[in-house]
């Protein structure tokens, strides 16, 4: 197509192109994927024309201005448009027509158009033109040759357009096409093609020559990273993204992580190591897997600490009814670490029965400092590589959890919580308690070393909170490493404000109501509390709740069309919802016989109450105990029992109902293993009702441990006990005396509807728990052969 400079410029859409030239009479396909481009592309047909040009620098991912494109360029015809199902980018299959001349850049969005000029070429000898055309086709015959190709059917009736036609096929630079395609003189163009043939001719010898001393020294291995490297060069000079190894992948994302001196030798060893490699051989997945971990971890990255202790104080009180003291606590731990400057301190460890808020607390100080919040559950590990990882050696080998959870945070200082540390055992593998020590322990974890990273890593900065139900499980180092706070539980008008405010509007919410349709009378609310859950968290008063929504939803649903009515529960109604009561109040009932005596105990769960029974039976003295008790509580079994024998006469005891008859000591609940210490004086007063026919009070329980001498030395667990005996509706407690100091923990309004005695001896017991005989000589007397022996039961 020829066309007169002359002609005046006219307004033409714009395709630019990162590299490569489209030559008048030739065609080309091009993947389209920029924004701009697409744009273009979605206007054109079969048929359109448009204006090719060839961008200065192809890195620019959209030029704004006439300076970033080449002035020559080719209008092309469109002959085929499409998108390839599952890709975005589009398929467009151009013409080239003839050279243009690019004056101005019209717009750019949403797509680019420019004024153009149109460019004729010219022959000045057109005998020497066609010379010099059949002096370049026989060049490129022997090219052709000697790449062992062909170019195909070459056009001999127009010198200008076998110019073209030859530059297309050889590849060439944007550089040297953009000069091609800006020469009009036909017969300059043709000397310029056959030069850049026989260049490409001289660097495909040498090339050959290279390759073929080169391939003498290569293994497979270096055979295909050199294969690798050309096809990285094919697409480049296509205008493709040339995908990058994972080693220089790599190394491009440790060139923006600062890293410590050791760890950047490591890295740098063993990046080397994985450019030498086939990616085909198994150890490149190790190396890989091991590097994108030091890249992952967090080696200088903090976030923000809000150390606002005001700030802290509204969250913890938002979040958690009660638990003054352990806030407290926490309080004065967040304190010390701001004013000290200094992230290490002690580690808090929170223990406490289940559902009263362990774990929301570690949430709740998370979100209060502005630290990332990440909870590593420990219930049931026995390895020691859990904690500490596996060596690379293993085959799967895998960092530690407490590397995998910095690798979560992507910070160096969140808040970590190790839930359930109480519930680790020791395995075959190794003792996870153990590598726990050099973890919480803030002196040695700045240098803390996981078996898969090799590499000293610092926890310092780590806020490390731990939860238990019970400390016995930990170990004695574990324990020193360790600030412990009791969470004993919740009383009853405790869970009341809980379920009021926490409770109702969160269940709502998660069952999809809104507020204002669930009214829960003050009266109902404290029936569910204490005849349908009997427990020191709330976890099953949250269930209990649960039910009223799903009845309330029900409700709802059944009858979609009607306005929402809200469901009103009243202490009437309860049970129509929740179903029967499961706990009553039937203490007194349990000890109407002598031989039963109620105490107090501790569980993981939480406090509880719990009977010893006796029974005689005509026999050689002997004693039984039964209930699944362990050591402890077997031996505090018969210290009472020596006890009884050795001041029968003080008791008012016959000798021979101890001599002639066995003792049989029973704890129920024989499922679940009990033992401790602290039951001591509820078995001696249980052996004395037995033996004396006293009974023991009704509303009366007692703990603490009891000596030969009959002193009553001090226990654990006051708190959780004095809740539990307040929850199962006792009015009396026996308590030692020097647990007197215990008294301050528990809640006034619990003491005030208590009567706690504080007792140091056995007599004092015995005064307090026992009813007074009416008849002495009945309460000693034998009961006749083949009559009912009198025992206790639950």
């Amino acid at each position: 197509m020829k066309r007169s400079e002359s002609e005046r410029p006219s307004s033409f859409p714009l395709l630019p192109l990162r590299t490569g030239v489209l030559f008048p009479r030739t065609t080309i396909t091009l993947p389209v994927g920029r924004e701009r481009s697409a744009a273009l592309v979605q206007t054109l047909s079969k048929g359109s024309l448009l204006v090719v040009v060839a961008q200065r620098d192809p890195k620019e991912e959209n030029p704004s201005s006439l300076e970033a494109l080449h002035t020559a360029g080719t209008f092309a015809r469109v002959l085929e448009v499409s998108r390839p199902r599952g890709e975005r980018a589009y398929r467009l299959v151009l013409e080239g027509v003839g050279r243009v001349e690019v004056q101005s850049l019209d717009q750019v969005d949403p797509y680019w158009t420019g004024q153009v000029r149109p460019l004729a070429e010219h022959i000045s000898d057109l005998t020497q033109a066609q010379v010099l055309a059949a002096s370049l086709r026989q060049h490129v015959t022997e090219l052709a040759g000697s790449e062992g190709g062909s170019l195909g059917q070459l056009p001999s009736d127009d010198p200008g357009r076998l110019a073209d036609v030859v530059a297309a096929s050889l590849g060439l630079s944007t550089e040297d096409g953009i000069a091609v395609l800006a020469t009009l003189d036909v017969m300059e163009r043709l000397r310029l093609v056959a030069q850049l043939v026989h260049q490409a001719r001289e660097m495909g010898e040498v090339r050959k020559k290279i390759d073929a001393e080169v391939r003498k020294g290569l293994n497979k291995g270096q055979r295909e990273a050199l294969l690798r490297e050309q096809l990285r060069a094919i697409q480049r000079e296509l205008g493709e993204e040339p995908q990058k190894s994972e080693a220089e992948a790599l190394r491009e994302r440790f060139n923006k992580i600062e890293l410590p001196e050791e760890v950047r030798k490591v890295v740098d060893r063993e990046l080397k190591r994985l450019e030498g490699m086939n990616p085909n051989q198994a150890e490149v997945h190790v190396i890989r897997n091991y590097l994108e971990l030091i890249a992952d971890l967090p080696w200088t990255e903090r976030a923000p600490v809000n150390d606002d202790l005001n700030r802290i104080t509204e969250r913890l009180d938002a979040d958690h009814q009660g638990l003054d003291e352990v806030k407290k606590h926490i309080l004065e731990h967040m304190a010390v670490i701001k004013l000290s400057g200094n992230p290490r301190g002690t580690i808090l460890c929170l223990v406490g029965p289940p559902g009263v808020g362990k774990t929301s607390l570690g949430q709740s100080i998370a979100d209060a400092t502005g630290r990332p919040f990440v909870r590593i559950a420990l219930g049931g590990v026995r390895d020691e590589a859990e904690i500490r990882g596996h060596r690379r050696t293993y085959v799967g080998a895998l960092p530690g959890r407490i590397l995998a959870a910095l690798r979560k945070a992507k910070v160096r200082n969140p808040v970590v919580l190790l839930d359930e540390i109480d519930k680790l055992f020791s395995g075959w593998s190794g003792s996870p308690e153990a590598a726990l020590l050099e973890v919480l322990d803030p002196e040695q974890n700045r240098t803390f070393t996981d078996h898969y990273l090799e590499l000293p890593f610092d926890l310092s900065e780590v806020l490390f909170l731990t939860t238990a139900n019970t400390l016995d499980t930990l170990s004695a180092p574990l324990r020193d490493r360790l600030e412990i706070l009791e969470i004993p539980g919740y009383t009853q008008d405790e869970k009341l404000r809980i379920a009021r405010n926490h409770l109702i509007p969160k269940q709502l919410k998660q069952h999809g109501l809104t507020d204002g349709l669930l009214h829960v009378s003050d009266e109902a609310l404290a029936t569910i509390v204490r005849e349908y859950t009997r427990e020191a968290g709330v976890r099953q008063l949250t269930r209990e709740i649960s039910k009223l929504c799903r009845a309330l939803a029900l409700q709802l649903g059944k009858n979609p069309d009607q306005k929402p009515q809200p469901l009103v529960v009243e202490g009437s109604n309860l049970r129509k919802y929740l179903g029967r009561p499961r706990f009553f109040r039937e203490v007194a009932e349990q000890v109407q016989t002598p031989g039963v005596a109620i105490g107090l105990a501790w569980t993981p769960v939480g406090g509880d109450i719990l009977f010893i029974e006796t029974s005689r039976m005509p026999g050689k003295g002997t004693l039984e105990i039964t209930g699944q008790i362990g050591d402890v509580m077997k031996e505090s079994a018969r210290a009472a029992l020596t006890y009884v024998r050795s001041n029968a006469k003080k008791l008012a005891i016959p000798q021979e109902v101890l001599e002639g008859h066995d003792l049989h000591i029973h704890v129920p609940a024989g499922a679940t293993p009990k033992d401790g210490p602290s039951a001591g004086v509820t078995m001696f007063t249980a052996l004395v009702s037995l033996l004396s026919g006293r009974k023991v009070r009704g509303d009366t329980a007692m703990t603490g441990e009891v000596t030969l001498r009959g002193r009553i030395m001090p226990v654990g667990g006051i708190k959780a006990k004095v809740l539990a005996a307040h929850r199962a509706g006792i009015s009396r407690i026996l308590l030692p005396k020097k647990n007197e100091q215990d008294l301050e923990d528990i809640p006034d309004n619990v003491r005030a509807e208590l009567e706690i005695f504080l007792v140091e001896d056995m007599s004092e017991v015995l005064d307090l728990a026992l009813e007074p005989a009416p008849f002495l000589s009945v309460s000693l007397a034998l009961p006749p052969e083949g009559s009912e022996l009198t025992h206790g039961t639950v």
